[in-house]
């Protein structure tokens, strides 16, 4: 009996693998072939958009501050929307420009799809034609083609196996450190904003305080003023725009994670029922998963490109933090993410922290040197109230005129102890409100004089804050940590959930092949055994 050997693969399916390595060399030479550093020079008093004219440096402009291109040689792309023009606008998550630019990169994957989605829909069709209108009756089976689709179906099930591992493994990781990272910029923002508000409210309280009934000037409570509300602007704008920008991350992150779950569960049980009735010669159902698993393979061919674009984007935002570092008063679009607090606001608040503090010193040594040191009579009330014993030491004022750093005098008492100090002055009073004990300070006045040095030390201790606003330390340090602690792992699992896609998406479009080249093997093997058997007897019965 003639054998018939037939190829494992049709011809079109063999091609399209061989253009799909193609391309997956193309978007990884493609995505990771440009310099991950490096800033474009420009002049002084221009930038170049993205038809190459020039605009004035002065229209972005924010509070004096130059704007900055970020990762710009590593962003530049090819624009789909621009004429396919490579793209210098540098990392920006609001320019639609930057995403075609990166969509781009994942061009194969998107051509691997739609070309599979094609061809094999079309071997489908051809097979259901040749199976219903040009049926003939088998003649042969080759046993070299049955085997070794069987051995390759096994083992295209296993890689299917790891591969659905590797990507519900990378998928939890890369969930958990996005989620860690965005927590990590929250809790900054929020800390942030939080010691504003609290800034805010110590001015807002020094406005209302009063030492023996002598309370701040005039013109510094309407500074007082003037600065609160910008404090409170700025505290609300940073923790609500941050909020909003962790929501929508998050929620995208979210419906990636759920989207890998579900993908990697529904190939792994298409795989697992495709091996199982191709054995048991379910024809019908084979054909019925194939159908299902042409769609699901074209889909995570999708997917893909989906997480080779996230891959990417991952990495111009890591370069773009690295580089905004480098120069953190540049006005860019990283403030989006995480916005410095206006540098006008910061030194204005920075300004009047140190001018409160000075004044509330000024007013308790104005009460100390002048009622509490003094030895009146008594006709001389209110300012008489039986204090003696010994003097009270001065408060030292912190700081110079010019608002420099000022070395206390040995007689002067520091903020940091001084409620602690004036304690020893505190008298017992009677109830008419004069000291019946030796001391200096009646408890009324005692603790009107500790508020005030309570909330000018408080101002004192935001000092180094108000410094690294005004310098955006803080937001410097956030970038600089999620730059070294969690864009590493970012990338890693990304990789993961790349090459999981990659493998379940190759391994389950081998396997659809597989089960129609089995399941066909398989059947001519049985017809041909039944065939022979029959043979057989007849000739025993003619014998």
């Amino acid at each position: 009996m003639l054998k018939r050997v037939s190829f494992p693969f049709p011809f079109p399916v063999s091609f399209l693998l061989l253009f799909l390595a193609f391309c997956f060399f193309l978007s990884n030479a493609e995505s990771q072939s440009r310099p991950s550093s490096g800033i474009i020079q420009r002049g002084e008093d221009d930038l170049v958009d993205l038809q190459g004219s020039k605009r004035l440096l002065g229209d972005e402009q924010k509070n004096g501050n130059a704007s900055m291109v970020l990762a710009q040689e590593r962003t530049t792309r090819k624009d789909p929307l621009n004429k396919f023009r490579k793209y210098r606008g540098g990392w920006n998550i609001k320019e639609r420009h930057y995403w075609a630019s990166v969509a781009f990169t994942a061009a194969p994957f998107f051509v691997v799809a739609a070309a599979w989605f094609v061809l094999f829909g079309l071997f489908l069709s051809l097979t259901c034609f040749c199976y219903c209108c040009c049926r003939k009756e088998p003649y042969g089976y080759s046993e070299t083609a049955y085997t070794l689709s069987l051995i390759l179906l096994i083992l295209f099930t296993i890689t299917t196996i790891v591969g659905c591992i590797v990507l519900y493994t990378g998928q939890g990781k890369f969930h958990i450190s996005t989620s860690k990272a965005l927590k990590y910029i929250a809790n900054q923002a929020e800390k942030t904003a939080k010691t504003l508000s609290n800034v805010s409210d110590d001015l807002a309280a020094a406005r209302k305080i009063a030492v023996a009934q002598v309370f701040l000037p005039v013109d510094v409570q309407a500074d007082i003023d003037e600065i609160q509300t910008k404090l409170n602007v700025s505290a609300i704008e940073l923790s609500q725009r941050t909020k909003e920008n962790k929501e929508d991350i998050h929620e995208i992150i979210q419906t990636v994670s759920i989207l890998l779950i579900v993908i990697s569960a529904v190939m792994l049980l298409l795989t697992f029922l495709g091996l199982l009735f191709s054995i048991l010669g379910m024809q019908c159902m084979v054909y019925t998963l194939v159908i299902f698993g042409w769609v699901f393979v074209t889909l995570t061919f999708i997917l893909c490109s989906v997480f080779l674009c996230l891959h990417n984007v991952t990495a111009d935002s890591c370069e773009a933090m690295n580089q905004w570092v480098e120069n953190p008063t540049a006005h860019t679009t990283l403030d989006d993410i995480l916005p410095c607090v206006d540098n006008a606001t910061a030194q204005e608040t920075s300004k009047r922290s140190k001018e409160v503090t000075v004044q509330l010193v000024t007013v308790i040594n104005q009460v100390i040197n002048n009622v509490t040191n003094g030895n009146f009579p008594p006709a001389n009330a209110p300012l008489y109230f039986n204090q003696s014993g010994p003097m009270m030491p001065p408060l030292c004022n912190p700081f110079n005129p010019d608002f420099t750093d000022r070395t206390c005098e040995p007689d002067e008492v520091p903020l940091s102890n001084a409620s602690h100090v004036y304690s020893k002055y505190v008298c017992q009073v009677s109830s008419a409100g004069t000291c019946t004990t030796t001391g200096r300070l009646t408890p009324d006045s005692f603790s009107q004089m500790s508020a005030g040095i309570e909330l000018g030390y408080s101002l004192c201790l935001y000092g180094p804050f108000l410094v690294e606003l005004q310098d955006c330390t803080f937001v410097r340090q956030t970038f600089t940590d999620i730059s070294r602690d969690h864009c590493p792992g970012l990338s890693r699992y990304l990789n993961l959930i790349y090459v999981g896609l990659l493998m379940v998406s190759m391994a389950v479009m081998f396997s659809l092949v597989l089960w129609v080249v089995y399941g066909r093997e398989r059947r001519y093997r049985v017809y041909t055994n039944t065939g022979v058997g029959r043979s057989g007897r007849g000739g025993e019965k003619d014998v």
